[in-house]
């Protein structure tokens, strides 16, 4: 049997058919779901292929993208997982199969994962790469929009990164109707703010006439409250027509 056979199968026999439905329904996909949580999952992947040695580039890639062939949700999530786990194993050259993940995705739960964590480390070692993600920022897709902001986060959570680099894709995006971007452009906001508050204060005050309410509420949460109080005030002032574009 190989490699992605055997981790097919195992996901299977580990699945809940109760709960395989109701993710399924959740994530509103019209892929097949064996129903394993997140650690069984996790523990499936780790025990055939731990995160240690590392796997050679090709290898990884073989099973990859054989996972990602699979008609599972799980296997396409196991995938993603390994890409994680393995990082250090890819190139520049890789960002393209990791374009080609993100627009087949369809989801943020698998997207969540390659963004982040895959093309975020990449982007780390390979500063070069941020020439794709200006690329992605406007492409038509809404789910490689969503990566070109997220692949920027794990920096900005640890207080470094480029904000300003975020904060231009930002505005492009700030009058976008999706929600999945304008909780992007939130979730980044949000754990940047933890250690970086005034910067993201600066950033939200004078577009409180533009920004949604998904993003806005997101993005406070870690300021100190008289500022999140400001901020939620000159946005409610907005006209109710206004606030519901």
């Amino acid at each position: 049997m190989s490699l992605t056979a055997a981790i097919e199968q195992r996901l299977r026999e580990a699945g809940d058919p109760a709960r395989a439905v109701a993710e399924r329904a959740y994530l509103k996909s019209s892929m097949e779901f064996a129903g394993v949580g997140l650690p069984a999952l996790r523990g499936i992947v780790r025990t055939l292929l731990p995160r240690r040695p590392t796997m050679a580039r090709d290898s990884l890639l073989a099973v990859v993208t054989g996972l990602w062939a699979r008609p599972l949700f799980e296997c396409r999530l196991a995938a993603s997982m390994l890409l994680g786990d393995h990082a250090e194993s890819l190139i520049p050259a890789d960002a393209a199969l990791l374009e080609r993940l993100i627009r087949e995705a369809g989801t943020w739960a698998l997207v969540d994962e390659l963004a982040p964590v895959v093309m975020g480390g990449l982007v780390e070692r390979y500063p070069e790469l941020t020439g794709v993600l200006d690329r992605w920022a406007t492409d038509e897709n809404f789910w490689v929009r969503r990566a070109a902001l997220l692949a920027l986060l794990r920096p900005l959570r640890r207080g470094e990164g480029d904000f300003d680099r975020f904060a231009r894709y930002a505005d492009m995006m700030l009058a976008e109707r999706e929600f999945f971007i304008r909780k992007a452009i939130g979730w980044v906001l949000r754990d940047t703010g933890r250690r970086r508050p005034d910067l993201v204060a600066a950033w939200l005050e004078p577009r409180t006439g533009q920004i949604s309410g998904v993003t806005l509420r997101e993005a406070v949460k870690p300021l100190p409250p008289e500022t999140a109080a400001r901020l939620l005030a000159a946005y409610r002032a907005r006209s109710p027509a206004v606030r519901a574009r």
